[in-house]
């Protein structure tokens, strides 16, 4: 299975990015894994909230592929434990998915579009976060779900 971080607009904090580079370092030797970064539409800010989460889903979908599974990291969403989003994971890769998409959006969250389309959200937090701030936390937990499977010491129970 390979797995896509599918994120909208870049990272703008360096400590933030400094992160997340760490987390996907370490993720690659569990995973094929890619992160690919929509670059935000020019004049996004000038647009009112439906037409910029309308512009942001129509570029989030231009990256998906029918066959692709996709979740959206979104805060209604499935919660799930780390041992769950372990369990998830290995579900997938059980059901020999071949390839997941895990979508973080923009500041005002995702468009209707987006939503019919995807197989499901997940959520981290009944807390609301940056859509910066999650793809830390994403990194960190999609780490924490291999370490668990493969039975390494990085989690504690």
């Amino acid at each position: 299975m390979k797995i896509t971080f599918l994120w909208m607009g870049k990272t703008t904090e360096h400590w933030l990015q400094e992160g997340i580079d760490v987390y996907v370092k370490r993720l690659k030797h569990y995973i094929s894994l890619s992160v690919e970064i929509i670059p935000s539409p020019k004049n996004l800010p000038k647009q009112d909230v439906g037409q910029q989460k309308e512009i942001e889903g129509d570029a989030i979908l231009s990256r998906i592929t029918s066959s692709d599974e996709v979740y959206l990291l979104d805060e209604c969403g499935m919660a799930y434990s780390s041992e769950g989003l372990a369990e998830f994971l290995q579900k997938k890769m059980s059901a020999s998915v071949k390839h997941l998409v895990l979508v973080t959006g923009g500041p005002f969250g995702f468009s209707e579009k987006v939503y019919r389309r995807a197989n499901g959200e997940i959520s981290f937090s009944q807390l609301t976060f940056s859509h910066q701030m999650i793809r830390l936390l994403v990194s960190e937990q999609v780490y924490r779900a291999f370490t668990i499977l493969r039975g390494e010491s990085y989690h504690h129970q």
